[in-house]
């Protein structure tokens, strides 16, 4: 083997084991030995440099390359690619273009790739018409690229006839339309192609299997997912070792909620994906499952698998949906073990977890502590303060993310009228809504339109609301008429609430929360009849409303507490500590158990007494009965899953009041700090 050779073969091992260090080396050697001007050696360069992370070493020895073939900018274009730099690649392709080197197949099947990244099919289109002309659409790697950059940009009709009328079809032409389908969730066209490749006698792969079981999974077909695992069952598949297929198993189990299917898969692998990992303790999050969850949670950090950023967020995701403090700040920590922990989704996902939980200062510290910040991270910021009641704190923020040049979307103006009306800025919201309106780059959605619903009735101006509705140039949606009634029943508007109520019977009769809603404006204003009328409805059409639920966070342990529930082993206690904190705060500041709030619910709860039994007071209870009724100490929070009735607002109230502590209380809406006898809400929620 001459000298040359045994250099190119040194870099080829070096770029394929990601030898950064031996690449350089071999470099310098080449260099001081004469072959600095060697075209195939610097393209072995370019090839090492890129797979290695270093674009900045790659471009440099392509620069000062004297000649430059095909494979020496295909090679830069694919550099970029794996550094997740497409818009780089099509940059490099147009420069190309001014040059005598034409583009092979390799070329174009790269910057296919690059347009389905970006989403881009405009620029697919040209690249497309470019291997028209030069005949090169029907080499089988521009025809497949072709196929997957239209499925990416979601032109799967385009997709479809490049694969009909492809003269040879291989496996992967094969996969690219099965996994095309998938991608943009016609999973019932995905198992008709999957069987008609079987009809075909085509081999099935990996990627074959992992496509239609995604498939599978977006579809909810347990039946046909299963069956394609007793398929490979039967035929000796390596569930063990074959993590991609057995990550989509796990993943398809996970959603379709067999958990105890999924989890049996997952024990089987040897090496478990981090998207299994993550799978499964979503799974078990949703469900409920907390313990199962942060086991698994545990096992995973203890495994030292890399995990990326999206994987990050989302578990990051499951601890702020359950105001998990303690876990969450440990999660935060697990973050800055790894590169993509400095993700800006990651960062996002963070300050959103600790505006969850209710802590806003720690949210700005890392908010103010990020290097770069997107849309996503202001709008993050500026939804938080409007949760916690921070209306003057939000419009200042997205005044300052204009001032530093960051656009605002439709999401921000949402966020940011949000916060308004939870701090009843009635002109501040007008404002903001008529610059939305204003802005030909965004349309404003039936959300903006909900939104200003919801803060001018909570400012009592209903028939501004009510207007507002009847002539947005969209079509109202049931939430919109919902947020109206709502409202109509807070300042006890009795004709439109009526009013309000039947349309959205005729609109939405299956839904029990119209029928409720609508029951406790008769209640409220003394027909108990028709309310009980519509009450028996609800039963007569086996209608479910989602029922009251409250948990609270003991010693890293979450309990769940329902309506009425006596199931936890404390209840007799906690119900003799709420008696006698009710009695002390009926003393002390002359608390009047409400019983019209006792309907907000369900009926049974129509009595003074049951009102003790809801959901947050039990939460509560639990904290008591573990921290004593003395006065001060700990901050207690609670969160429950629909909004806070009036009864257990003034309940609260009351409470931080008789025993000087602090309460924080995450509803459905928004957070309500209980202290000394008053809510940072100001009775405005």
């Amino acid at each position: 083997m001459s000298e040359r050779h045994r250099l190119a073969k040194l870099l080829r091992v070096s770029s394929k084991n990601r030898l950064i260090d031996q690449g350089k080396q071999v470099h310098a050697a080449l260099v001081r030995i004469g072959y600095g001007s060697d075209v195939i050696l610097n393209n072995d360069l370019i090839d090492l440099y890129g797979k290695c992370g270093r674009m900045d070493m790659a471009c440099d020895v392509f620069d000062k390359m004297p000649e430059t073939n095909v494979v020496s900018w295909t090679a830069l274009m694919c550099g970029h690619l794996q550094q997740g730099n497409p818009k780089s690649s099509l940059l490099l392709f147009c420069r190309m273009g001014y040059t005598d080197v034409k583009p092979n197949e390799f070329t174009f099947s790269t910057n296919f790739k690059a347009c389905g990244f970006l989403k881009i099919p405009e620029n697919g289109m040209q690249i497309h018409g470019i291997c028209v002309r030069t005949g090169f659409e029907w080499f089988p790697a521009v025809a497949n690229s072709v196929m997957d950059m239209y499925s990416r940009c979601g032109r799967i009709s385009e997709a479809e006839q490049m694969f009909n009328l492809m003269p040879i079809r291989s496996l992967i032409s094969w996969n690219a339309m099965i996994a095309g389908y998938a991608l943009v969730g016609m999973g019932e066209k995905c198992l008709l192609l999957f069987q008609k490749m079987q009809r075909q006698g085509q081999i099935l792969d990996d990627f074959t299997f992992t496509s239609t079981l995604k498939a599978c999974s977006g579809l909810g077909a347990i039946e046909e997912g299963a069956q394609i695992h007793a398929y490979l069952i039967t035929r000796g598949f390596a569930f063990s070792v074959q993590a991609i297929v057995s990550g989509a198993l796990v993943d398809l189990y996970v959603k379709s909620g067999y958990l105890f299917e999924a989890r049996k898969v997952f024990d089987q692998l040897e090496q478990k994906s981090v998207i299994s990992w993550s799978s499964l303790i979503l799974g078990y999050a949703q469900q409920g499952n907390l313990k199962a969850a942060m086991d698994l949670f545990r096992q995973l950090r203890e495994s030292n698998i890399w995990v990326d950023g999206f994987v990050l967020s989302s578990m990051i995701g499951v601890f702020s949906d359950f105001a998990l403090v303690e876990q969450g700040k440990q999660m935060h920590c697990y973050t800055a073990k790894f590169p993509s922990g400095m993700e800006k989704s990651v960062a996002n996902s963070i300050v959103d977890m600790y505006l969850k939980c209710g802590l806003v200062e720690e949210a700005e510290r890392v908010f103010n502590e990020m290097p770069e910040r997107n849309v996503v991270s202001w709008t993050v910021m500026i939804t938080g303060y409007g949760k916690h009641g921070l209306g003057r704190e939000a419009i200042r923020l997205f005044n300052e993310m204009q001032v530093e040049d960051v656009e605002p979307d439709g999401v921000t103006y949402l966020a940011l009228l949000s916060a308004c009306s939870h701090s009843g800025l009635v002109e501040e919201s007008r404002e903001y809504f008529s610059i939305l309106r204003g802005d030909c780059r965004i349309k404003p959605q039936v959300e903006h339109y909900a939104c200003m619903v919801d803060l001018l009735g909570r400012a009592g101006c209903l028939k501004e609301a009510k207007e507002l509705i009847h002539n947005m140039p969209l079509k109202p949606n049931i939430g919109i008429w919902q947020t109206l009634l709502s409202a109509c029943r807070v300042h006890g508007e009795f004709e439109m609430g009526r009013e309000v109520g039947d349309m959205l019977l005729e609109l939405d009769g299956k839904n029990a929360v119209n029928y409720v809603m609508l029951s406790n404006i008769y209640a409220d204003a003394g027909y108990w009849r028709e309310s009980e009328k519509l009450r028996v409805s609800v039963k007569l059409k086996g209608l479910k409303k989602e029922g009251g639920c409250s948990w609270v966070e003991i010693d890293k342990e979450v309990h769940f507490f329902y309506n009425g529930d006596e199931r936890h082993p404390l209840t007799k206690e906690i119900h003799k500590v709420l008696k006698e904190i009710e009695r002390r705060i009926k003393e002390e500041t002359g608390y009047p158990c409400e019983v019209r709030f006792a309907l907000h619910d369900v009926e049974e709860e129509s009595k003074a007494e049951s009102l003790r039994y809801h959901s947050e007071k039990l939460a509560i209870g639990l904290a008591l009965v573990h921290g004593g009724v003395e006065e001060g100490g700990r901050t207690i929070r609670v969160f429950k899953n629909l909004r806070v009735c009036g009864d257990c607002h003034e309940f609260i109230k009351g409470l931080s009041k008789v025993l000087k502590k602090v309460f924080v209380v995450r509803d459905a809406n928004r957070f309500h700090k209980f202290e000394d006898g008053f809510c940072s809400c100001k009775d405005y929620w």
